[in-house]
């Protein structure tokens, strides 16, 4: 444990929350805008439903844990929406069960303290379309459409009502943007188009081709004549030659992690919570004025660093001052 102490916001759900730190995602977002303020701590689990998430649900909230979480953030439901396989393997899960699955997740949430604020992130909408073209040869057929997403939105939102829970319907915030299909969603990288040597990279630096390029483009200016170029020419070609980005249809590119972040912040904003937990509001840590700021223009003032970096958080994600 590190101090000084902080408000603890954990993020609990499946890939949408996994991936949340990556592609200028709504996790990094937060993290960002609390940074000097409270911990954000991921707990995301790609590929989970409902179900599974029971299964590990005192493990990742034990209720004896000396310090309890501020705020929860959970989003289960996308994957639980899948129609189901049918050799019944897959993340299906049953409409009536997902609900009571996430009323045990709620219920053990708020006992956790009387302090710990929930709040939970409806399935948002996806583009079939894409699903049908890149993921088709990726996995077995197990549908997720549009329509199966609202229900069990619904039934989230419905849970969100009974249990006096904070819900944020993500199935239609993203659709208010008129191009949510085609810009709410992020590039992947085919990797079954990919050379062998290539992918094996790719998987395991868990990165986009577009970085891999980026690290051999260093390594060639900085080794010349290195016999390695060989290799570093074979990844620098393979996003023409054997490679190709796609949008998943599922996953959140930087601008509907846009969406998703403004949506949460203004539930923490609104919120009748004691305290509030919108980020304007908590206290930035060691924000005193300080002798060692940057002086400022008159020469015997300085400036407060802490508060200008904290202030100027949004703008670095294209957000509104107001959120």
């Amino acid at each position: 444990m590190v101090g000084p102490v902080r408000p603890q916001f954990v993020i609990f759900g499946s890939s949408i929350v996994q991936f949340s730190y990556s592609h200028g995602g709504w996790g990094a977002i937060l993290a960002d805008l609390y940074a000097r303020k409270a911990d954000v701590l991921l707990r995301g689990y790609a590929g989970w439903n409902s179900r599974r998430a029971l299964q590990v649900l005192e493990q990742v909230f034990p209720k004896d844990a000396t310090t309890q979480p501020s705020l929860v953030i959970v989003y289960f439901g996308g994957n639980d929406s899948m129609h189901p396989h049918p050799s019944g393997l897959g993340a299906h899960v049953p409409l009536n069960e997902y609900v009571e699955n996430m009323r045990k997740i709620a219920k053990h949430l708020k006992s956790l303290s009387e302090k710990t604020r929930v709040i939970f992130l409806t399935a948002p909408p996806v583009n079939e379309e894409q699903i049908r073209e890149n993921l088709s040869d990726q996995t077995s057929p197990q549908k997720r459409t549009n329509e199966s997403c609202k229900i069990y939105s619904d039934a989230c939102l419905e849970v969100c009502r009974e249990f006096d829970v904070k819900g944020v319907d993500l199935w239609t915030s993203i659709q208010k943007r008129k191009d949510w299909s085609t810009t709410c969603f992020r590039n992947q990288t085919h990797l079954q188009l990919l050379r062998p040597s290539v992918v094996s990279i790719v998987s395991v630096c868990n990165c986009s081709i577009v970085s891999i390029v980026s690290v051999c483009n260093s390594w060639k200016m900085n080794h010349p004549d290195n016999h390695a170029n060989a290799n570093v020419n074979l990844v620098e070609n393979v996003e023409n030659d054997h490679g190709t980005l796609w949008k998943d249809g599922i996953h959140f590119s930087s601008e509907g992690s846009k969406i998703v972040a403004e949506e949460i912040l203004k539930v923490l904003r609104e919120a009748d919570w004691e305290p509030c937990l919108h980020w304007k509001s908590l206290p930035t840590e060691f924000s005193e004025d300080s002798p060692y700021d940057p002086p400022g223009a008159d020469g015997t003032t300085t400036v407060n660093i802490a508060e200008q970096s904290v202030a100027a958080s949004p703008m670095k994600w294209g957000l509104s001052n107001e959120i």
